[in-house]
């Protein structure tokens, strides 16, 4: 009884030579069993937001496994909520009498608590409880004997899901704010956000996402351009020239595809594309296309030759150019780290530097995401996949969310359905809302090679049946890392130092996983630390980097932009280049 679209006699059945080696092979299942079990999965998973319970499971039974065999640390976490208990209850009898400092203060991100309304009585005092509470809970599965370092941090993180869900201020009775808004408003506050709070639960259940506030090629993604490729998995666009001449090399632009393209092409006046045409840059972009069901198979090596490659015989004959300047961002790096390791082993020489936009090549350290990735969660993850042939937006967009709930959902349902505030939108925010799917095939692939088996890292990652290895790199490279990205952290983005004996730029910038890229010059707040390491220069840790490293302030884009000059080439007259598809941003940025 094989499902429809199912391959048949296994998970991910190919040829035999597909799977043989060091490469990652899938448990040998029966068929009728396999649709079953996936079936199942897939059901489940619609309640849990495709989360394993059985990996939360194994994670608290670890703890209190560990716990129950560990006196002194239960003497010591008796001890901890003894002492929060009796600081609180000094502050709560202090309280009550005079303006006393809290026993503790929010973290610096948490703004929950930040109104003046918060330092009155008794919402101090409750306050304090809930913060006492937090601190207490985020010990708690730390430092526990014997138990394993990626349990400690999912019961962390369930425990943070929990507390953040029953705080004060997410309750109009607990929440001062809320209720001075109200008397305020006479309740109008509430009525309003109730029926916001419908009308959005009503799309959800149709399916219809909110339309976004920018739309490509109206509000954003206006660089003048045009199509001059399009295959099954990707459109190329190429910009048009703003210079009297360009430098003689182009630059490759790949994107993630876990999101649309135009991040690097926002606003005019935040358009990273623009600024790189405007100093003479000849920029080609890959636009991915927005996957379906019929896309299931498509795998990372696809990926690759319909995209990276792809893209590269096209600009060589589009130009007459014999190389190429590339650079990746997310996902996009990796891919195009893959393509650049798989091109050196070929001793094909067309690209003149790489640069990796917060990208990732090893994965011991992946950050926050290391949460949803053991064979637990991606084997359910996996079978909700198979049951539709594609990760769904909101899949993804619900696991991003979790990692940052306070912001991302306690947050907006305070502002959103008591206060009645309204969106205050973004052309950054509207692109983020602005998702894409991804391929069954393909995010298998890269969950199981990549964040589970660090192939790519380990040398172990097959191209054409014959492993890569980033050694065989030998062009320049730019890496850039954000000091507060909790996608790819940046000290996870510094290893491509370890793993390449090319010549390393790394930029470490202000900011976040999408902010701190998109960071033109003049904003406000933005700094950089830069330095160059020769492949014979010696090791130096992050931390030490970091330390000795001075600090510059602006943004990081001209350091780029300087440093890409470099490789980019005499100064040409603009290449006449094809008639063209059509205008940029093409077809498939507009697919729902």
């Amino acid at each position: 009884m094989n499902q429809p679209g199912f391959p048949p006699g296994g998970v991910h059945e190919r040829d035999a030579s597909d799977w043989q080696g060091t490469r990652h092979r899938y448990p040998e299942v029966e068929p009728d069993h396999a649709g079953i079990d996936l079936a199942l999965q897939a059901w489940l998973g619609r309640f849990t937001g495709q989360v394993s319970p059985a990996a939360l499971a194994v994670a608290w039974f670890d703890w209190c496994t560990h716990l129950a065999f560990s006196p002194n640390k239960q003497a010591e976490l008796a001890f901890q909520a003894m002492s929060s208990s009796m600081r609180w209850l000094r502050y709560a009898a202090g309280a009550a009498l005079a303006d006393v400092a809290g026993p503790v203060e929010p973290l610096a991100q948490d703004k929950r608590f930040a109104d003046p309304d918060w330092q009155r009585w008794p919402w101090n005092v409750l306050s304090q409880g809930f913060l006492l509470q937090q601190q207490w809970w985020h010990r708690a599965p730390r430092s526990v004997r014997g138990m394993s370092r990626h349990h400690a941090d999912v019961a962390t993180f369930v425990a943070r899901q929990l507390l953040d869900g029953v705080a004060p201020s997410n309750y109009v009775l607990t929440n001062p704010v809320v209720q001075r808004v109200s008397f305020e408003r006479g309740g109008m506050n509430l009525v309003a956000g109730s029926w916001r709070a419908l009308g959005e639960a009503w799309r959800t259940v149709l399916g219809k996402p909110p339309a976004p506030h920018f739309r490509p090629g109206q509000d954003v993604a206006l660089t003048p351009g045009k199509v001059v490729l399009r295959n099954r998995l990707m459109e190329l666009l190429r910009y048009d020239p703003a210079t009297p001449q360009v430098h003689a090399t182009p630059l490759l632009v790949v994107p993630a595809w876990i999101m649309k393209y135009y991040i690097l092409d926002l606003s005019p006046h935040n358009s990273l594309v623009r600024y790189l045409v405007e100093h003479g840059h000849t920029v080609y972009m890959i636009s991915w296309k927005n996957p379906s069901g019929v896309d299931r198979e498509l795998g990372l090596d696809d990926y690759r030759r319909l995209g990276v490659n792809a893209a590269l015989d096209a600009i060589v004959r589009d130009t007459g150019a014999p190389r190429v300047n590339a650079c990746g961002y997310c996902l996009g790096g990796t891919l195009l780290a893959i393509a650049a390791a798989a091109m050196a082993r070929e001793r094909d020489r067309r690209l003149a530097s790489l640069t990796l936009l917060a990208g990732q090549v090893d994965f011991t350290e992946p950050g926050e995401l290391s949460l949803f990735v053991d064979e637990s969660e991606i084997s359910f993850l996996e079978a909700s996949m198979w049951s539709q042939g594609y990760l769904e937006t909101r899949q993804m967009a619900g696991a991003f969310q979790l990692l940052r709930s306070n912001d991302l959902v306690w947050s907006r349902r305070l502002r959103h359905y008591l206060l009645d505030l309204p969106d205050q939108q973004t052309d950054l925010m509207s692109w983020n809302a602005d998702a894409t799917r991804m391929p069954y095939r393909m995010h298998t692939e890269y969950l199981r090679r990549l964040f589970l088996k660090n192939d790519l890292a380990s040398a172990r990652y097959l191209v054409d049946g014959k492993p890569i290895a980033l050694t065989d790199i030998d062009a320049p490279l730019f890496a850039l890392g954000t000091r507060t990205d909790h996608v790819a952290p940046w000290r996870s983005v510094y290893k491509i130092g370890l793993l390449t004996d090319s010549e390393v730029t790394f930029l470490l910038t202000s900011g976040g996983h999408n902010a701190g890229v998109v960071a033109p010059p003049g904003g406000p707040g933005r700094c950089y630390q830069l330095t160059t390491r020769t492949a014979a220069a010696p090791y130096v840790d992050p931390e030490r980097w970091q330390h000795d490293t001075p600090v510059q302030q602006g943004s990081w884009w001209p350091a780029w932009e300087a440093w890409l000059a470099e490789h980019a080439g005499p100064w040409i007259a603009p290449p006449a280049g094809g008639a063209g598809l059509g205008p940029a941003p093409g077809q498939y940025v507009l697919q729902p």
